[in-house]
């Protein structure tokens, strides 16, 4: 856990970010690391979970009784259904006073260097989006009686002054991740979690290298994750693209007020996230062989020494140190990576699960899917039944992970439609805002590498 704070500090190097901007920066040197969060000084009212998803109940949990009324909270990225996590563990009275946010990925493609002292951007996306709820106006009420204008003969006021709280967060993340890239405000929770790109994208990418091969034989290197794709790569991903759009088809259908209008093809998702990083515009196999912020990733491996004698996988020695002259360090698939662990079951199998509410086939994501989980040795998916009732769905964020088993309770209970949005607020149109003079402002970050121009920071 990192704290900040919003005070002007003197000048001292903090952590080096490499940037693909031509502008290395130092981020502001840390007040306090700690793993206990009573070591935290005062409350917390600005809270940013750089996190992956399976970490946020955690976090949020240990957090709880530290967070102030009215805490700016959320996530980057908040894939899966941050809002359901957030209410879960938090409750929904005091999730009703705050201000909850998310962005639907992560603003670059990153990457650790050296723990602790230098991060390296080797993308940095063009635009992203991010949903704001803001808290309710009135304490007596709940937060979305105030946004959704429930309240008789003030709903024009309300709406004003939850549309301001909303633009006053909005120029506080913007602040914090800088000119790019910029954040472009949605209308509800349901759309960032249905566009969470991860979910789709890593999932998808792993099952198309993989499916076909011997997944026990080593490799010789670590294979490039984006760079080794191929045409069915493309099609992989289009194909599952296809049926989240699906999902946002019916889902308009039934309910017309529904804002989904951020619900973008991955095709379309690359180009206005990478645009002009990328070489090949043809198609997306082409964009993810060009784009410079994918250039050089691998997938996640677990290395191995092989005997130079005898190449055969099962008698090789996972998580090596080193090799002999009789040996050879080779890699094996990890898939206990984050790209599994993370954007399974916080990220594919949430979209499943409103596409089992919403009664939308998907056979093509079921296929990648059953897949994931049998690499993982997890059961989510029942491919019998085609229900999401395995062994381990309650290490899920799944809908049914909390008690949803009818699209219209999670639709009317979560508010994910309405006729009172924010999302043009745009981020260039944002009035001045100071930041609390004497904030306490925590960030938490793990396998996520992060830098801030501003603040005051603990991991």
């Amino acid at each position: 856990m990192t704290t900040t704070d919003t005070k002007q500090q003197p000048r001292r190097p903090g952590i080096c970010c490499i940037t693909d901007q031509g502008d290395n920066v130092n981020g502001a040197i840390p007040m306090v690391i700690t793993d206990r969060p009573s070591e935290l000084q005062g409350d917390i009212d600005i809270c940013l979970l750089a996190l992956p998803s399976f970490a946020h109940e955690q976090y949020l949990a240990a957090l709880k009784d530290r967070l102030q009324h009215g805490v700016i909270l959320g996530a980057m990225p908040g894939q899966g259904a941050f809002d359901l996590c957030a209410r879960h563990v938090l409750g929904h009275e005091f999730c009703a006073a705050s201000h909850l946010f998310a962005t639907e990925t992560l603003p670059w493609a990153c990457r650790i260097v050296d723990y602790g002292q230098t991060v390296q951007v080797l993308g940095t996306k063009k635009e992203i989006d991010v949903v704001i709820v803001p808290a309710a106006v009135d304490s007596t009420r709940t937060q979305p009686d105030i946004m959704y204008g429930e309240m008789a003969g003030d709903d024009s006021m309300i709406e004003k002054q939850s549309h301001d709280s909303a633009v006053n967060v909005l120029k506080i993340l913007q602040q914090m991740v800088g000119p790019l890239p910029k954040l472009h405000p949605v209308d509800n929770f349901l759309a960032v979690t249905l566009m969470s790109i991860n979910s789709i994208g890593h999932p998808a990418i792993s099952y198309a290298f993989y499916c076909h091969k011997d997944i026990t034989i080593p490799f010789d290197e670590p294979p490039l994750f984006y760079q080794g794709a191929n045409e069915y790569t493309g099609q992989v991903l289009s194909q599952l693209s296809d049926e989240v759009l699906e999902i946002g088809r019916v889902l308009k259908l039934r309910y017309p007020a529904l804002d989904l209008s951020s619900l973008h093809h991955v095709r379309d998702w690359f180009l206005r996230s990478y645009g002009p990083d990328i070489g090949d515009k043809t198609n997306i196999y082409t964009m993810l062989m060009t784009n410079k912020g994918f250039c050089g990733l691998t997938h996640p491996m677990i290395p191995c020494v092989v005997p130079n004698e005898d190449d055969d996988a099962a008698d090789a020695v996972c998580e090596a140190e080193g090799e002999t002259k009789s040996t050879s360090i080779k890699y094996l698939p990890n898939f206990q990576s984050r790209y599994f662990i993370e954007d399974v079951p916080c990220g594919l199998v949430v979209t499943r699960g409103i596409a089992e509410l919403a009664g939308v086939p998907t056979p093509f994501m079921d296929k990648v899917l059953i897949w994931c989980q049998e690499c993982m040795g997890k059961e989510y998916l029942i491919p019998e039944t085609g229900k999401l009732q395995g062994k381990d769905i309650m290490e899920t964020r799944c809908p049914q992970r909390y008690g949803f088993n009818n699209l219209d309770d999670f639709m009317t209970q979560n508010r994910y439609y309405s006729n009172f949005h924010h999302k043009d607020a745009a981020s260039d149109d944002i009035p001045p805002f100071s930041s609390p003079s004497a904030s306490s402002c925590i960030s938490l970050a793990t396998s996520y590498s992060l830098c801030f121009p501003v603040g005051k920071m603990v991991h």
